[in-house]
Protein backbone atom coordinates (compact mmCIF):
# COMPACT_ATOMS: atom_id res chain seq x y z
CA UNK A 1 0.00 0.00 0.00
CA UNK A 2 2.86 2.35 0.86
CA UNK A 3 4.49 1.63 -2.52
CA UNK A 4 1.24 2.35 -4.36
CA UNK A 5 0.80 5.61 -2.44
CA UNK A 6 4.38 6.67 -3.21
CA UNK A 7 4.03 5.88 -6.92
CA UNK A 8 0.72 7.74 -7.06
CA UNK A 9 2.30 10.75 -5.37
CA UNK A 10 5.25 10.77 -7.79
CA UNK A 11 3.00 10.41 -10.82
CA UNK A 12 0.81 13.23 -9.54
CA UNK A 13 3.87 15.47 -9.26
CA UNK A 14 4.74 14.96 -12.92
CA UNK A 15 1.17 15.12 -14.20
CA UNK A 16 0.06 18.19 -12.27
CA UNK A 17 3.22 20.28 -12.36
CA UNK A 18 1.82 22.18 -15.33
CA UNK A 19 -0.95 23.67 -13.19
CA UNK A 20 1.48 26.19 -11.72
CA UNK A 21 0.57 29.79 -12.49
CA UNK A 22 3.81 30.50 -14.34
CA UNK A 23 5.62 28.11 -16.65
CA UNK A 24 8.99 26.96 -15.40
CA UNK A 25 12.17 26.99 -17.45
CA UNK A 26 13.18 23.36 -17.86
CA UNK A 27 16.73 22.16 -18.51
CA UNK A 28 18.11 20.75 -21.73
CA UNK A 29 20.30 17.63 -21.72
CA UNK A 30 22.48 16.04 -24.38
CA UNK A 31 23.05 12.35 -23.77
CA UNK A 32 25.33 10.14 -25.86
CA UNK A 33 24.70 6.43 -26.27
CA UNK A 34 27.24 3.62 -26.60
CA UNK A 35 27.17 3.95 -30.40
CA UNK A 36 28.13 7.62 -30.26
CA UNK A 37 24.66 8.99 -31.12
CA UNK A 38 23.65 12.12 -29.22
CA UNK A 39 20.06 12.79 -28.16
CA UNK A 40 18.69 16.12 -27.02
CA UNK A 41 16.25 15.87 -24.10
CA UNK A 42 14.21 18.83 -22.88
CA UNK A 43 12.55 18.72 -19.48
CA UNK A 44 8.89 19.76 -19.54
CA UNK A 45 6.39 20.46 -16.81
CA UNK A 46 4.82 17.02 -17.34
CA UNK A 47 7.74 14.91 -18.51
CA UNK A 48 10.37 14.99 -21.25
CA UNK A 49 10.68 15.75 -24.94
CA UNK A 50 13.33 13.80 -26.84
CA UNK A 51 14.23 15.32 -30.19
CA UNK A 52 13.59 12.82 -32.96
CA UNK A 53 11.34 10.62 -30.84
CA UNK A 54 8.19 12.66 -31.04
CA UNK A 55 4.97 10.61 -31.25
CA UNK A 56 6.63 7.53 -29.75
CA UNK A 57 6.03 5.91 -26.40
CA UNK A 58 9.24 6.31 -24.38
CA UNK A 59 10.58 4.05 -21.68
CA UNK A 60 13.36 5.72 -19.69
CA UNK A 61 15.01 3.07 -17.54
CA UNK A 62 17.81 3.25 -15.00
CA UNK A 63 19.59 -0.07 -14.56
CA UNK A 64 22.78 -1.64 -13.30
CA UNK A 65 25.12 -4.19 -14.82
CA UNK A 66 25.25 -6.15 -11.52
CA UNK A 67 21.52 -5.97 -10.72
CA UNK A 68 19.72 -9.33 -11.17
CA UNK A 69 16.25 -7.81 -11.78
CA UNK A 70 17.81 -5.35 -14.26
CA UNK A 71 19.51 -8.19 -16.12
CA UNK A 72 16.20 -10.09 -16.22
CA UNK A 73 14.52 -7.06 -17.82
CA UNK A 74 16.98 -6.78 -20.74
CA UNK A 75 15.48 -9.64 -22.85
CA UNK A 76 12.00 -8.17 -22.31
CA UNK A 77 13.11 -4.76 -23.55
CA UNK A 78 14.86 -6.35 -26.55
CA UNK A 79 11.63 -8.12 -27.51
CA UNK A 80 9.53 -4.99 -27.05
CA UNK A 81 11.89 -2.95 -29.24
CA UNK A 82 11.60 -5.65 -31.94
CA UNK A 83 7.81 -5.68 -31.65
CA UNK A 84 7.35 -1.88 -31.74
CA UNK A 85 10.34 -0.52 -33.72
CA UNK A 86 8.51 2.56 -35.02
CA UNK A 87 6.28 3.21 -31.99
CA UNK A 88 8.54 2.68 -28.96
CA UNK A 89 11.82 4.26 -27.91
CA UNK A 90 13.75 2.76 -25.01
CA UNK A 91 16.56 4.66 -23.32
CA UNK A 92 18.43 2.78 -20.59
CA UNK A 93 21.00 4.52 -18.45
CA UNK A 94 23.49 2.34 -16.57
CA UNK A 95 23.97 3.72 -13.05
CA UNK A 96 26.30 1.19 -11.38
CA UNK A 97 29.54 2.69 -12.61
CA UNK A 98 30.33 1.22 -16.01
CA UNK A 99 32.16 3.71 -18.17
CA UNK A 100 31.24 4.03 -21.84
CA UNK A 101 33.86 1.52 -23.05
CA UNK A 102 32.77 -1.11 -20.51
CA UNK A 103 29.13 -0.51 -21.36
CA UNK A 104 29.78 -0.89 -25.09
CA UNK A 105 31.07 -4.43 -24.45
CA UNK A 106 28.13 -5.18 -22.14
CA UNK A 107 25.60 -3.99 -24.77
CA UNK A 108 27.23 -6.12 -27.48
CA UNK A 109 27.33 -9.20 -25.22
CA UNK A 110 23.66 -8.83 -24.26
CA UNK A 111 22.49 -7.91 -27.78
CA UNK A 112 20.72 -4.78 -26.57
CA UNK A 113 18.89 -3.25 -29.56
CA UNK A 114 17.80 -0.04 -27.89
CA UNK A 115 19.52 3.13 -26.69
CA UNK A 116 21.95 2.50 -23.83
CA UNK A 117 23.85 5.29 -22.10
CA UNK A 118 26.60 5.28 -19.49
CA UNK A 119 25.95 7.60 -16.56
CA UNK A 120 29.10 9.52 -17.50
CA UNK A 121 27.46 10.36 -20.86
CA UNK A 122 24.03 11.28 -19.46
CA UNK A 123 24.69 15.03 -18.94
CA UNK A 124 23.19 15.15 -15.44
CA UNK A 125 19.87 13.65 -16.60
CA UNK A 126 20.06 11.05 -13.83
CA UNK A 127 20.22 13.77 -11.15
CA UNK A 128 17.38 15.69 -12.80
CA UNK A 129 15.09 12.64 -12.83
CA UNK A 130 16.18 11.74 -9.31
CA UNK A 131 15.07 15.15 -8.06
CA UNK A 132 11.86 15.36 -10.12
CA UNK A 133 10.68 11.82 -9.32
CA UNK A 134 12.19 11.72 -5.83
CA UNK A 135 14.01 8.57 -6.92
CA UNK A 136 16.25 7.15 -4.19
CA UNK A 137 18.37 4.91 -6.40
CA UNK A 138 16.45 1.61 -6.45
CA UNK A 139 16.92 -0.20 -9.73
CA UNK A 140 15.53 -1.05 -12.13
CA UNK A 141 13.62 2.23 -12.20
CA UNK A 142 11.41 3.13 -15.13
CA UNK A 143 9.46 6.11 -16.35
CA UNK A 144 6.98 5.51 -19.16
CA UNK A 145 5.94 8.51 -21.22
CA UNK A 146 3.06 8.72 -23.66
CA UNK A 147 3.40 9.88 -27.26
CA UNK A 148 3.18 13.51 -26.11
CA UNK A 149 6.12 13.12 -23.70
CA UNK A 150 4.02 13.15 -20.53
CA UNK A 151 4.94 10.78 -17.71
CA UNK A 152 2.16 8.24 -17.29
CA UNK A 153 3.84 5.52 -15.23
CA UNK A 154 6.68 5.26 -12.72
CA UNK A 155 7.93 1.99 -11.28
CA UNK A 156 10.85 0.86 -9.17
CA UNK A 157 11.50 -2.85 -9.47
CA UNK A 158 11.02 -5.59 -12.02
CA UNK A 159 8.09 -5.25 -14.41
CA UNK A 160 6.95 -8.48 -16.13
CA UNK A 161 7.16 -8.55 -19.92
CA UNK A 162 3.38 -8.92 -20.34
CA UNK A 163 2.87 -5.80 -18.21
CA UNK A 164 5.39 -3.83 -20.25
CA UNK A 165 3.68 -4.90 -23.48
CA UNK A 166 0.26 -3.92 -22.10
CA UNK A 167 1.71 -0.57 -21.01
CA UNK A 168 3.02 0.16 -24.52
CA UNK A 169 -0.38 -0.67 -26.02
CA UNK A 170 -2.19 1.50 -23.48
CA UNK A 171 0.11 4.49 -24.03
CA UNK A 172 -0.20 4.21 -27.81
CA UNK A 173 -3.96 4.74 -27.43
CA UNK A 174 -3.59 7.98 -25.42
Amino acid sequence: MKKLFTLTLLLSYFLHASQASTPTQQPLFNITDTKGNTYQIQGTDNGLKVKGMENKVLFLEFFGHRCPPCLATIPHLIELQKKYPEKLAIISIEVQGYNNAQLQKFVAKKGMNYIVVADEKSDNLVNYISQRAQWKGSIPFMLALDTKGNVQFIQAGLIPQASLDALVQKLLKK
